[in-house]
């Protein structure tokens, strides 16, 4: 997520966002929206960008040049951009064709806006989201592992609307086996995340609601390695490195973000394997007997922040062991 301000003795004469992938940059838009009597200015002026101007040829053409072209005088960035045909390249265009360049300018918050870009070409794997509901004496789902709802609608819809801002979600077979999920955004618009199913030994039927084609959909296990429409078997090996292999997987396949919703046991197995970022616990006012089963206990935690939604309440954590902490004021 990127944004341009082109700024002329105190006066906003241009400004631009990256709209999608594929389309014209932040800086090019930028620069298109100067008005014809503001042209002139375009060399006396300062842009502020939160990333680094590209430097290659890719979708578009390298941002960088243009800002050359123009003849901007001084680019203020937050961040640099760790992608390997960026990484540097473009303030070294711009500083080597006298460009004035200053780095780092409200860095941290830059970092938590792209956490998910800046954690997928740093650590080489997915933003990790950890997601779940409990009650307000911390009980998970019914000792049966029934289905049960513990949140309100408007927290059900909020749900919704984090899948269509992440990439891919995941659970476990037991979860796909007594709830049926479908693991789609219908009470919000937007994009179907790849849905993954943890299903070792292939045991899901066919008519399992994760198999109708409203979204992608990986089925990992240890047996066949094949895509079939839009269900692709991802043969990995069920042992302590399945996280990481899976990771790893997803990285291979450009996912940039998963949310892990449950059950029990996998969201448990991230925690303690470190494979985290951001955890999202909604609380909810619904109740369960003694002897349900217990919602995960999160590690290294770290509060960022707490809001209500109707009656429930959501509480978010980074991990403390995260370089992409939570700033003030940049809520979900």
């Amino acid at each position: 997520m990127v944004g341009a301000v082109l700024v002329y003795e105190g006066r906003i004469i241009g400004e631009g966002w990256h709209k999608r992938y594929g389309q014209p940059h932040a800086e090019i838009n930028c620069l298109d929206s100067v008005a014809a009597a503001d042209k002139h200015l375009v060399p006396l002026s300062t842009m502020y960008v939160s990333l680094e101007p590209c430097a290659h040829h890719g979708k578009t053409p390298p941002c960088a040049v243009r800002l050359v072209n123009e003849k901007v005088k001084e680019v203020i960035i937050s961040n640099a951009d760790p992608y390997e045909e960026v990484a540097g390249r473009g303030v070294d265009i711009l500083r080597s064709n006298g460009v004035a360049v200053t780095l780092n300018v409200l860095r941290e918050q830059g970092l938590w806006l792209n956490r998910r870009f800046f954690c997928f070409h740093q650590q080489m794997r997915p933003y990790v989201i950890l997601k779940w509901a409990q009650t307000p004496e911390g009980h998970f789902a019914p000792a049966d592992k029934s289905r049960f709802q513990i949140t309100n609608p408007q927290s059900q819809a909020q749900v919704h609307r984090w899948r269509t801002e992440e990439a891919a979600i995941l659970v476990g077979f037991h979860t796909a086996l007594n709830d049926n999920p479908q693991l789609t955004a219908r009470l919000w618009e937007g994009r179907q995340p790849l849905r993954i199913v943890l299903d070792r030994k292939l045991q899901l039927s066919h008519t399992h609601n994760l198999y109708k084609p409203e979204a992608r959909t990986w089925i990992v296990n240890e047996h066949k390695e094949a895509q079939e429409e839009h269900v692709s078997f991802i043969r990995l090996r069920f042992d302590d490195l399945l996280i990481s292999s899976l990771l790893q997987r997803m990285h291979e396949a450009n996912v940039l973000s998963l949310i892990v919703e449950g059950g029990e046991k996998l969201l448990n197995s991230f925690i303690a394997q470190g494979m985290w970022d951001e955890a999202r616990i909604l609380t909810g006012q619904a109740t369960l007997p003694n002897g349900s089963i217990s919602a995960p206990v999160l590690s290294n935690a770290m509060s960022a922040f707490t809001t209500d939604i109707a009656t429930d309440k959501l509480n978010v954590f980074v991990n403390n062991k995260s370089a992409y902490k939570y700033v003030p004021g940049m809520e979900l």
